[in-house]
């Protein structure tokens, strides 16, 4: 596999209102057949939510969805009796399974910077489940923070044969990609690195094969998914 770098611009924005967002890939009312998903991963939205607004109750059913607030705090019901608040640093994992109703709501006074992400589970219609964590990288920079796994060194478990990672690296620091799977997929939050010759910066993602090195052009934040490859 050759390395493909995803560019922020070539990203989909769509402003609505109330919601500010960026679309990784084909997601609602815009779709590019070229950004479709990666592996079993299949949405990053880069949201930006308003002031006493938010998505109402809607469904999901066999798709884990993962939510990291960046600013602000976000309010979470959902139709499995959860009540919770979920903020900036904090990690929600949402296993939608046979169905589940949620609600995201925005009831602070000022706007809210969280990303969405999706991914395809490998166990279908099972029981949907709710897990949330506080792991915020600033606090501890320069090294990885397992989000999700499917095994139980991770702090939250998926369904899927996949790790999610995160980390905060400081400008000229460096951090391996040891992959356990054979997809790699890097989104950059913020600031900007370089893995191998290519530049990754804030809003851009790279996908490659290989175990590599990332280095922080500057201060950066950035997820790193580790995935299977995908069946055809």
């Amino acid at each position: 596999m050759n390395a493909f770098l995803h560019h922020a611009e070539n990203r989909g924005h769509v402003q609505a209102g109330w919601l500010d967002t960026k679309h990784s890939f084909s997601f609602g009312s815009w779709y590019d057949p070229k950004y479709m998903g990666v592996s079993v991963l299949r949405v990053i939205n880069d949201d930006t939510i308003a002031a006493h607004h938010g998505f109402g109750t809607h469904p999901h059913e066999n798709m884990e969805i993962l939510t990291c607030v960046l600013e602000g705090t976000i309010s979470h019901k959902d139709s499995m009796g959860n009540e919770r608040q979920i903020t900036a640093g904090e990690w929600q994992l949402m296993s939608a399974g046979t169905g589940v109703q949620h609600s995201e709501m925005n009831n602070g006074d000022t706007p809210v910077h969280m990303l969405q992400i999706w991914i395809h589970p490998d166990v279908q219609d099972a029981e949907p489940n709710y897990q949330q964590i506080q792991c915020n990288p600033h606090q501890q920079p320069n090294q990885w923070h397992l989000i999700v796994g499917p095994n139980d060194n991770a702090a939250m478990h998926i369904r899927q044969q996949a790790e999610v990672k995160t980390a905060v690296l400081k400008k000229d620091h460096l951090l391996a990609v040891e992959a356990t799977q054979q997809v790699n997929y890097v989104h950059v939050i913020s600031g900007a690195i370089q893995i191998e010759d290519q530049i990754v910066k804030a809003g851009d993602a790279l996908l490659f094969a290989e175990n590599s090195e990332i280095k922080a052009l500057e201060d950066s934040q950035f997820i790193w998914f580790d995935l299977p490859q995908a069946k055809n």
